[in-house]
């Protein structure tokens, strides 16, 4: 999941948390039952279709956030044209868009209260055996914010080096994006032991 707001209101922000997680689910347990670029690119034609749905601006924020991926879709396609199997290559690189777009596409129209609040339901059978839940709610509540944040800041550190050298940043931000994060993570830490932890 890496988005967290919908720059426009949609009918699917007035469904229930619980239900549009559980289609979720449902979808990406179909996505890994299915073989077949041909089959895998009718689904995300398809999801291409729920994001054009509430218009231009939503599509638009929508592919925005969805373009981190093609990293990893050059890599996985790269990799299968290497090893002679280009067919698996983009039956994987398929279905994984997909299946983030779909997650993508849940938590641009949903809260993340509402979320957390389907993570308290869920989890509240562990508190019998002792497991505490609101460490577990408030880590999922920290990857879903800070997700976002973190791709942001990656994005402005890639600029900031392009503002600087005509050399492509590759691997070369990777050391102060990842001290970045740590900054971040002692910012939150201090800020969650100032209101008493847990």
């Amino acid at each position: 999941m890496i988005s967290l707001t919908s720059p426009v209101k949609t009918a699917a922000h007035g469904w229930p948390a619980g239900g549009k997680l559980a289609l979720l689910c449902a979808a990406t347990l179909v996505l890994f039952a299915v073989d077949g670029a041909a089959l895998h690119l009718g689904f995300l034609a398809a999801t291409a279709v729920l994001y054009a749905l509430p218009g231009r601006i939503f599509l638009g924020a929508g592919l925005k956030r969805l373009f981190v991926l093609w990293p990893f879709v050059a890599l996985i396609l790269l990799w299968h044209l290497i090893t002679d199997d280009g067919a698996a290559g983009a039956t994987i690189a398929l279905r994984m868009v997909t299946a983030v777009a779909l997650a993508n596409l849940v938590t641009m129209t949903t809260r993340l209260s509402d979320m957390m609040t389907v993570v308290r339901w869920l989890t509240t059978p562990l508190r019998r055996f002792g497991v505490g839940t609101q460490s577990i709610e408030l880590a999922m509540a920290l990857v879903i914010r800070f997700t976002p944040v973190l791709a942001n800041k990656g994005q402005a550190l890639s600029m900031a080096w392009r503002a600087r050298s005509v050399r492509r940043p590759g691997w070369r931000i990777v050391l102060p994006f990842a001290v970045t994060a740590i900054d971040d993570a002692e910012h939150v830490a201090e800020a969650l032991r100032a209101r008493g932890g847990l």
